[in-house]
This record gives C-alpha cells, structure tokens and sequence, in this order.
C-alpha cells in the first residue's frame, strides 16, 4: 500500500487531507478531508477506487455457475454470496420451497458464516482499538497485542472463529469457497459422525459468545461518553425481518424505521426491492449510493447491519441473545441506538444468536437427511436477499432460454451503508480533526469509524500495525504544512518538517 498526495488549489482556499488508501479495509478506498482557513471541517469523502465489474462479466455464463463464481466477491464472506445467489436462482428452477434438509442445511451454513465473520472482525480487527485506545501504540495495537495483554479473550475469538469455518466446511464442502448450496437445495447433509463433533464444542462456544456481549457491553457502560458520540448520527435504518417479526437472518421480508425508530414499511416481498430502493451514482465513487425512493436522495439513504438489525426486529427466537438483546434496547433508552461503535454491541449479540442456532439446528435428525434437491417450473428472473454480516445482501438475475445469466444487479451490504460511512467519517473529523498537525491517532480514529460497519473491505485490516501510509497537510498554493509517515515495519516518523 502507498498513499498518494492529492494537490488542491481551489477558489474557496481549502487544503485537503488526503488518506489514500484508506488502510485496514480488504480493497482500494481513500478518504479527503477539506479544511477552510479556520482549520474546520468543509467537507468528508470515503471513496471507493476499486473497480470489480462482477455484475457484468457474469454475463453470459451458465446460472449453475452462478453461486461458485460470485463468491470470489469476498474472501471473508463467500458464504453469503453463495447462499443468495443460490436463492435467487431457486427461482430459475421453480424451487418454491426446499426440502426440511436443504433449508437447516443452508440456515447451518449461514449461521457458521455469521460466527466466524463476526469473530475475525471483533477479536482479530477491532479489539485491539477498544481494548488498548485508538491513540494507543500501533506496535501493540493488534491481535498480537491483544493475545499478549489479554491471551483468554484472544484465545476465545480464535476459537470461535474456528468452529464457525469447520460449520462452513462441513456444510459447503471447504471452509472458503466452497459448493454446498445449488439451485434448489444442497449438494451434502451432515454425517453422524460430523453431527456428533460440532456437538462436541457447541456449548463452550454459546458461553464464550455470551461472554464477548458482555465484554463490549462493559466497554460502553464504563465509558458511555465514547461510545455514545463517536461518530455519532442519526438516520433510517433497514433490514430483513422474519414473517412473524424477529430476527432471521437467512430469510423474511423487508422491513424499516426512521431514525426516531417509527416503521417507514414493513412486510415488502424482497423481490419487489426495486419499488422501494435507487441507487444514485457519484462521480467521486465507483460504490453506489441508495436511498429510499419514497423520501428521495437527501433524506432516503440509511443504514443497514447488525446496528439495523437488532433494533429493527421484534425479538429473537433464541434465549440467551434476546436476553441480551433487551439489555442493549433498554441502554439504548427511547431512541434508536445511532453511535457507530454500537454496532460492536450489536454484532457480539448476533453472534450469540448464531451459537444458539447452530446448537439447535444440530439436534434436527434432518441435517443428515437424504432429499437434498427440488424442482418446479422453469423461471427466468429471481431475486436472493439475505443478511450477510454485514448487512442487507441482495442478488439480483435474470437467464434466457439457453440457461446464460442476461442480467446481474448485486447490492451488497456496504453499498447500502455508503452514505452512513461517509456520514461517520465527517462526524469523527469534524470532532477530532484540529488545526492542521496530522498525527496517526487522528488517522485511527478515522479509520475506527469505518472499521465500525465491518465494509466488506476489511480482510487486509489490523495486518499487525504494518500498513505503511503517509499523510500530508497542503494550503491552497500546494505548499506542505505537515506531514507524517507510517513504514511497512509500523515506524511512525516525520520526514518532512512543517515549513
């Protein structure tokens, strides 16, 4: 990674901070922060400069490749690409409704991801900053660090994330990209013997999870000014909702709230997405920007993930996590929680709930049933939604009479919470940024406040403090005010004096 300097010579005399790339995040993004003559915030941008084109090179391909393919998305989240598209292209062979094995299989599946993608991001990629301060060392602020000063709570993050990959591998064949789900069911169920070992370690892991909520749950009550204002703001918020109103993370309808909490719609047939979401295109982004089309651009654009989620449903089905999930709605108070570093609180809560079903779903004899497929009238369109970690995940076909795929629309999780980042990364700037000495726990800071929604950017995150950069502070003529420097080796130095 190298972080390119940006000149800014404009008629309004603002200098620009640019962060490029934007460090910790899987994939190329970069950050701009425009100062007027009185060192405040002007104007925050996240850019997205990456440029994958997934939606129209999978054109023309057969739709049974369809589910393997997308998953080279992400090498965090595979799974949730996989499942969508295969719901979607249930659809395409008239799939209505999957046999009892398919569907516990797939939920299985899902719910391992939720674990281990949950996991990685908390333990290995955020911890470190809540745990030790985002101004703290960058020497010891990573996973190394945490399993020196706090080697119990590492230990449980990287065995929860371990049990959550060898679900994944049981279900879908390996633990990253694997072929597990097809149109209209799955290709495998569970063995006795495969049952029996995730039965082995299940409960430990439902008591570890339960420990982590109350871990991030002890951070925001012992330091509610943090946690409460950074990056704090309000707007809508969205998410699937089960037909009966609780959490489903797998399947449901679409539901969602202002940001006083007040239901906009609820009960929309996810395949009817494009009635209710636009998606507005920036000259600045290769990401998307949607919006509710009912309140327009500027007051439509909302969040969606774990945050969304867990305020946004009724209740959850399992026991322990809607124990926790009251706590978090009673701390919360009469609003919505907004405050980015909730989701932390959220996604801990969900991966309780995700522990919890995988120990139910094991007791079903119909994981390691036979009928693993089923067939209908042949279709030509189909829509997958699905909660992946993230957030809302949306996969969108449509195939032809040969069986090519004619049309792709993916709208993926952080697509929907473009807006909200950019929304966090302003607050935070406007709150921590002042004067011009740019020092690299201000850059943290920044970086925190996206790192709070888990972007599917985040695999090349907290690489042990070794991700070089270097920011620069320029006037209006172009001249350097400031400058700082992080090497690959994690060495922060000033190598040019301010003039």
């Amino acid at each position: 990674m190298s972080f390119a300097l940006e000149t800014a010579a404009n008629p309004e005399n603002l200098r620009r901070v640019a962060i490029d790339p934007v460090s910790r995040v899987e994939g190329h993004g970069k950050v701009t922060i425009l100062l007027d003559d009185n060192n405040k915030v002007h104007q925050v941008r996240l850019h997205i400069v990456e440029f994958r084109g997934f939606e129209k090179f999978i054109q023309g391909r057969p739709y049974w490749e369809v589910p393997v393919m997308v998953q080279r998305l992400c090498g965090i989240c595979p799974v949730s690409h996989h499942l969508a598209a295969s719901k979607a292209l249930d659809a395409i062979i008239g799939a209505k409704h999957l046999t009892p094995t398919a569907e516990k299989m797939r939920r299985l599946m899902h719910y391992g991801q939720i674990l281990q993608s949950h996991a990685l991001h908390f333990f290995h990629l955020c911890s470190p900053d809540l745990l030790f301060g985002f101004d703290s060392d960058i020497a010891k602020r990573n996973i190394v660090g945490v399993a020196e000063k706090h080697p119990e709570i590492a230990k449980q993050g990287i065995l929860l994330r371990k049990f959550g990959q060898e679900v994944i591998r049981l279900t879908a064949g390996k633990r990253i990209h694997g072929t597990g789900a097809v149109p209209g069911g799955v290709n495998k169920s569970l063995s006795i013997a495969e049952r029996d070992e995730l039965l082995k370690d299940i409960y430990q892991m439902v008591t570890w999870a339960r420990g982590a909520v109350h871990l991030v749950k002890e951070m925001h009550h012992q330091n509610p000014e943090l946690y409460n204002s950074f990056g704090a703001f309000r707007a809508n918020f969205m998410s699937l909702v089960g037909f009966d109103g609780g959490l489903d993370l797998y399947h449901g309808q679409l539901r969602a709230r202002d940001e006083s909490g007040n239901i906009l719609f609820e009960g929309v047939d996810y395949r009817n997405y494009t009635q209710i979401i636009e998606e507005e295109v920036k000259n600045w982004s290769y990401m998307k920007f949607p919006y509710l089309k009912s309140m327009g651009k500027e007051k439509g654009w909302y969040r969606v993930g774990p945050l969304s989620r867990i305020q946004n449903c009724d209740f959850i089905s399992t026991p322990l996590a809607e124990i926790e999930r009251r706590d978090f709605i009673e701390y919360s108070g009469v609003m919505p929680m907004h405050a980015p570093l909730g989701y932390h609180w959220a996604r801990m809560i969900e991966m309780l709930h995700a522990t919890e079903m995988i120990k139910d779903l094991l007791h079903y004899n119909d994981i390691m049933g036979s009928d693993l497929m089923v067939t209908g009238e042949r279709g030509f369109e189909g829509v997958g939604v699905i909660e992946a970690p993230r957030g809302t995940l949306i996969h969108h076909y449509r195939v032809d009479e040969n069986d090519l795929v004619t049309m792709c629309n993916l709208i993926v999780s952080t697509t929907h919470n473009n807006q909200a980042m950019n929304e966090a990364v302003r607050r935070v700037a406007q709150q921590y940024l002042h004067g011009h000495e740019v020092t690299e726990g201000l850059l943290n800071h920044i970086e925190v406040a996206v790192r709070a929604f888990d972007p599917c950017l985040s695999c090349a995150t907290h690489a042990l403090g070794k991700m070089p950069l270097q920011v620069e502070v320029l006037d209006a003529a172009g001249q350097q005010l400031s400058s700082l420097s992080r090497s690959s080796e994690g060495t922060v130095s000033t190598p040019l004096s301010a003039p």
